[in-house]
């Protein structure tokens, strides 16, 4: 688990929220995982930390970039829905929002 999703995590707890599964594996055939997940039936929501943004991690290079698009596109088949945070957002409090959001608007 990276920092920034531990960082995600730890203020996710702090502010009350449903736990995560954390490396949630998602695909029944693939080693695909979410950074977080709440994976129970009715909500099915997923965060990605993408690091590296700024430096032009391995995941906004070419392959590494076409297979998260193949990743998060097989997710939303499956009925997922995935969002993207980045190092900025979560120090700023923009993904505690973002998550806060999603679970209020999740079925239950």
């Amino acid at each position: 688990m990276n920092d920034l999703a531990d960082t995600l995590a730890a203020q996710v707890r702090m502010a009350g929220l449903p736990e995560p599964v954390r490396e949630h594996r998602f695909h029944p055939t693939r080693r695909w995982r979410f950074d977080l997940a709440w994976p129970d039936e009715g909500r099915m929501i997923a965060v990605e930390v993408q690091g590296g943004v700024w430096s032009q991690g391995q995941h906004l290079r070419g392959k590494g970039y076409q297979r998260d698009c193949e990743k998060l596109n097989t997710a939303t088949l499956l009925g997922w829905r995935v969002f993207w945070v980045t190092g900025d957002m979560i120090r700023d409090g923009t993904a505690l929002q973002l998550v806060q959001a999603a679970l209020g608007l999740a079925r239950r």
